[in-house]
């Protein structure tokens, strides 16, 4: 299996382009998407509806009165002024996402770069929400997947690569790495063999191998970090984030568009 890694959303439209019939794709977006997904599914939710703008959610809701709408614009909870009338229920800090207001609800939910990332791998076998939070599990998922390609999607900040999903993607380029039979750890194939991954990848786990003895403190420098920490009711989101392997629910996306819990 190899493993490639898509470090920035500049990288997006180039991957709506494959071939990705037969690979599984891992969207991190650590701060902070993926990892409510995880939370919300983890605490009982049906389903989760990833869509691009507000006013796709808002025609959901408009149908279907008993959903609930969740997410953020420059990383707070979308408000009427925003919509023409309507208060989203639940913004994209996963602290909201507690299991007597999540549990058997389907959730629409739109965000600046995550649902992007998202629907890019629609052309996949498999889309996976990944996140610290579910880490080793979605890795198991995959291993046994055994697919051909895995791709590590890391939303990203606008345009640019955010630190904290690229070290997620390490840390998942790790976790593979150890299971590889017969492998040194860490070690890169001979010459003349195929690559485990690519060069994407390898600047990933050494990054993260690099962050990995106190992963806030590195996280706490990056942008997405800067901007949650200054907000008192969000900074709390940044170490919740981090926490390695308290959900034990794999995350995927149907060819509906729904990500459930498997």
């Amino acid at each position: 299996m190899r493993v490639e890694v898509v470090l920035s959303p500049a990288e997006l439209p180039s991957l709506r382009q494959r071939d990705l019939h037969d690979a599984v794709c891992v969207v991190f977006d650590i701060l902070r998407a993926t990892s409510t997904f995880v939370t919300a599914l983890h605490h009982g939710a049906k389903a989760i509806v990833p869509v691009s703008e507000i006013s796709e959610a808002l025609a959901i809701r408009a149908t279907r009165q008993e959903v609930l709408l969740a997410g953020e614009r420059d990383g707070l909870r979308i408000r009427a002024a925003q919509t023409g009338g309507v208060d989203f229920d639940l913004g994209n800090s996963p602290r909201e996402f507690t299991p007597d207001r999540v549990r058997g609800k389907t959730i629409v939910s739109t965000t600046t770069n995550g649902t992007r990332a998202l629907r890019a791998c629609g052309g996949a076998a498999t889309v996976l929400a990944g996140s610290f939070l579910n880490l080793t599990v979605t890795a198991e998922f995959v291993r046994m997947l055994a697919p051909t390609l895995t791709l590590l999607v890391c939303a990203g900040t606008r345009e640019f690569a955010a630190l904290e999903d690229v070290l997620a993607a390490g840390a998942f380029c790790e976790i593979m790495d150890a299971s590889r039979p017969g492998r040194e750890h860490g070690a890169r194939e001979t010459a003349g063999a195929s690559l485990p991954w690519n060069d994407s990848a390898e600047i990933a786990r050494r990054a993260y191998a690099q962050s990995k003895p106190d992963l806030l403190a590195a996280v706490r420098t990056s942008e997405n970090a800067q901007r949650l920490l200054a907000i008192p009711d969000l900074r709390e989101d940044v170490p919740f984030c981090l926490q390695r392997d308290v959900c034990t629910v794999v995350a995927q996306m149907d060819a509906a568009g729904k990500i459930r819990a498997q």
